[in-house]
């Protein structure tokens, strides 16, 4: 059977023995909040790859991060140090679509090749964790511990932040 992956995400899943279920995803819905509502599924088991961008650095540095929907990459704090620079932020859509090949709301860590690749251990703590699939019309559940057979792949503590709720205060 054909994979709805992204090509280059199918060939990552086989060239690095992923275990991985896949899921079909109207694009309309592909953007987590939208995603999670419209098939039942929670913040704590989205997994949301980040490419992140340092700043005012030559050359550029980069690192793709990966964190729970229900937290908060902490990118002024601890990727800053991850990455050995004094600023970074979160890459724009062009940018990441440029370096990864893949969109907004579909991106993942798998088939991302030559940067360094940070989850933070919260998703680590989960049994199964649902990733864009390199596209918008798909999705990928995955164990997040077949994510350390990818290259330059290594768990973060601390990488992000419980969101705080709000709308008790």
């Amino acid at each position: 059977m054909a994979s709805i992956l992204d090509e280059k995400v199918a060939k990552a899943v086989a060239d690095y023995n992923l275990s991985v279920q896949e899921l079909a995803c109207d694009p309309d819905f592909a953007d987590t909040a939208a995603f999670n509502e419209k098939y039942g599924f929670t913040p704590e088991q989205g997994a949301n790859t980040i490419l992140v961008t340092s700043r005012k650095v030559e050359p550029t540095r980069y690192a793709v991060c990966v964190v729970l929907a229900s937290t908060r990459l902490d990118v002024n704090k601890k990727v800053c140090q991850l990455l050995d620079v004094k600023r970074a932020s979160f890459a724009d859509g062009e940018t990441t679509k440029q370096l990864t090949g893949m969109e907004i709301g579909g991106v993942t860590a798998i088939g991302i090749d030559g940067y360094p690749i940070y989850i933070d251990k919260a998703v680590m703590s989960q049994p199964k964790v649902v990733m864009g699939g390199g596209n918008r019309t798909s999705k990928a559940v995955v164990d997040p511990h077949e994510l350390l057979k990818l290259p330059k792949a290594q768990v973060i503590p601390t990488l992000a932040k419980v969101i705080e709720d709000r709308t008790t205060a």
